[in-house]
């Protein structure tokens, strides 16, 4: 069975298809209905499966002239639309803030995407959208990692943001992952554009933490040849360890090369 991987926003869940068109390649757009309603997606991977246990829908057809003209038209309603809502927000005093507005290709729906700090009553808002748009009306809350990937940005690297470019998916990343890799607990400075700890600390993370396993602790006695000292610095990328030695030179080390570990009372362990 072959089975297309479709987006819809870009950097987004891909959702997996069933299709028919032998034609079909990486990168074509294509018609499909997924969780929100139809609209036009993007192929982003084709593979062949033996067998599959989940109800997947078939693609529907690949997007015609027709419909990438329909679709440019409903991103200028979009814009329409979430001016309207964003003044509609006001009007009724929620707490809450519009991020994103999608209109499905046959108009059917109009879903409006939204950051809040907690629960809102949207009810005579989605009532007056409703009266205004005379179609189905569909508000969805969003967390702030969703909002920093869909308005994108720069981080602190300089580089687009990941979740903007490729991270389809977020992984916990939590502070020992940043003391794991020796970074200055600074909140600013680990903090990526949505205010939550970088996604990019998980990235090498387990580098860090194999590293960790095998290395010796900071401010350790160790010995590694005709070198023997207190270890000052530990580098996991390198995977090297720095050693100060008794003339106070400082000397670097392969980790493989730490032979033996002494502890305070002297003793030696391999």
């Amino acid at each position: 069975m072959n089975i297309a991987l479709v987006e819809f926003s870009r950097a987004g869940q891909l959702y997996p298809f069933f299709y028919k068109d032998e034609t079909l390649r990486v990168k074509d757009k294509v018609v499909a209905e997924y969780e929100r309603g139809v609209n036009i997606g993007k192929v982003m991977k084709i593979q062949h499966v033996d067998s599959i246990t989940d109800d997947l829908r078939f693609i529907l057809r690949k997007a015609t002239p027709e419909d990438l003209k329909i679709y440019e038209e409903n991103k200028n309603l979009e814009k329409d639309a979430f001016r309207i809502c964003r003044d509609e927000i006001a009007y009724f005093e929620l707490n809450m803030k519009l991020v994103k507005v999608e209109y499905m290709l046959d108009r059917s729906k109009i879903v409006f995407y939204f950051v809040a700090p907690g629960r809102v009553d949207f009810r005579n808002l989605v009532k007056k959208l409703a009266s205004t748009f005379k179609t189905r009306i569909e508000m969805r809350q969003i967390g702030v990692r969703d909002e920093a990937r869909i308005i994108g940005g720069l981080g602190l690297c300089g580089d687009e943001l990941c979740c903007a470019r490729f991270l389809r998916t977020f992984n916990p990343v939590s502070v020992k992952m940043a003391k794991d890799q020796n970074l200055n607990i600074n909140v600013k400075k680990i903090s990526g554009a949505c205010g939550r700890l970088m996604c990019c600390l998980w990235y090498e993370h387990d580098l860090y933490e194999d590293f960790m396993n095998v290395a010796p602790s900071m401010d350790s006695m160790v010995k590694a040849g005709d070198v023997e000292g207190r270890v000052v610095y530990i580098n996991p990328i390198k995977k090297t360890v720095i050693i100060r030695n008794r003339d106070n030179l400082m000397i670097e080390v392969d980790v493989a090369d730490v032979e033996k570990i002494i502890n305070n009372k002297g003793e030696e362990h391999e």
